[in-house]
């Protein structure tokens, strides 16, 4: 191989490494990117790059590497016949590697991808889609609302016999060490809803522990009286379920019912999935739709659609991305994807022209802008711009 081709592959691997580090100017991107854009076997690299990187930095929060543990590291998942397949030479493995290394060794964060000059739509700072966070109303039994992210720590509300309090790390809990000796004839309701862009963490009365997903809400009493726990969830909900096994706990959601005594399971009920899921991480629950009812086991889904169930092995990764603070696709479709963007980001999503089928898979921070996911979507062709609250996707 000439020294120029080895020059060549090497400004390449000095480009990654300076684009991973956000340092390229505006001809150093549009440089990059018109080599990426070149052939199929380049951009296909350099997405490998990427995910590589962003699947070491994801699960180390960002800490320092021990840079020669990681070159082993990527060295093990770039295999030769990968590079066999985009008929490379071994020295622009190395360089692509140490590309990755050096972002590596400073603790750079992998998924900071910033768009080129040739981008569809060249995002401005102040006009970041910024990430959602902890946001939530709580409506009380007499319609009066508490917006929770403005309330002080503390007792916020008094029900009944129970104080509401607001935590120091922001979890709004029902404290049942204040109930009095009586306890109250009539059931009185509460209801926690998130905005799209939210989520939000509560603890029931029982001590259940329920973390609430964007566009998502809960109706529940302020005690559990009587023989049984029952609330109601719209959107998406993850329990863990206080045992109580002479109270059975059971979460209603259009049309089914989740039924369990203690356990830790993921629901989601968003309408416009048209797909009713339950994952079970814990225990067994009990799924009812009409006179039906199916039982499930840990590392199980069930799926109701269109009045049916069905039952298969979970994605449990995936099932628990919202509340560990990632988004995980697992072959997504564009449609998929975006509905997540949508809820997380509050914005909505249209579609121009004919788009192309396809799939995603990886993982990324649900902390990065909008625009730092759409970036990483245009290596699988997709283009978009931004028009205030509104992304346009396009082929």
């Amino acid at each position: 191989m000439d020294n120029f081709k080895v020059d060549s592959r090497l400004r390449i691997s000095d480009l990654i490494s300076n684009y991973l580090k956000g340092n390229l100017s505006e001809a150093e991107h549009a440089e990059l990117f018109s080599w990426v854009e070149a052939s199929e076997e380049n951009s296909a690299l350099f997405d490998t790059i990427l995910n590589e990187n962003n699947l070491e930095t994801n699960h180390t929060e960002y800490n320092l590497f021990d840079t020669e543990h990681a070159l082993a590291n990527v060295k093990a998942r770039l295999q030769p016949t990968n590079v066999k397949t985009f008929g490379l030479h071994s020295k622009w493995l190395l360089a692509a590697a140490a590309a990755v290394i050096l972002c590596l060794a400073v603790g750079i964060p992998a998924y900071l991808h910033r768009s080129s000059q040739q981008a569809v739509a060249v995002i401005k700072k102040d006009h970041e889609i910024i990430p959602g966070g902890n946001k939530a109303i709580l409506t009380l039994a007499n319609g009066s609302k508490v917006v929770l992210n403005g309330a002080a720590n503390g007792n916020i509300a008094n029900q009944g016999s129970t104080t509401i309090k607001k935590l120091s790390n922001g979890v709004v809990a029902y404290d049942k060490n204040n109930l009095s000796g009586t306890q109250p004839a009539a059931i009185s309701y509460n209801v926690m809803s998130t905005p799209r862009g939210g989520q939000y963490h509560l603890i029931l009365a029982d001590g259940t522990n329920v973390w609430l997903n964007a566009a998502s809400s809960i109706k529940f009493p302020v005690l559990f009286n009587g023989n049984e726990r029952k609330v109601q969830i719209t959107g998406e909900a993850y329990f863990e379920v206080a045992h109580d096994k002479t109270k059975p706990f059971r979460v209603e959601s259009n049309g089914q019912t989740v039924e369990v005594l203690g356990t830790h399971f993921n629901v989601n009920t968003y309408a416009d999935d048209n797909d009713i899921k339950t994952t079970l991480f814990e225990g067994s629950v009990k799924i009812k739709t009409g006179d039906k009812s199916y039982l499930l086991k840990p590392g199980e889904q069930s799926h109701l659609k269109n009045g049916d169930i069905s039952i298969a092995p979970a994605d449990m990764d995936e099932a628990l991305a919202w509340k560990n603070g990632v988004f995980h696709f697992n072959d997504a479709g564009i449609e998929s994807v975006m509905k997540q963007i949508s809820r997380w980001y509050d914005v909505d999503v249209k579609y121009e022209g004919k788009i192309k089928e396809r799939t995603f898979s990886g993982e990324i921070s649900m902390n990065v802008n909008a625009s730092q996911i759409l970036d990483a979507m245009r290596f699988k062709k997709i283009n978009y711009t931004i028009e205030g609250k509104t992304i346009t996707v396009k082929p």
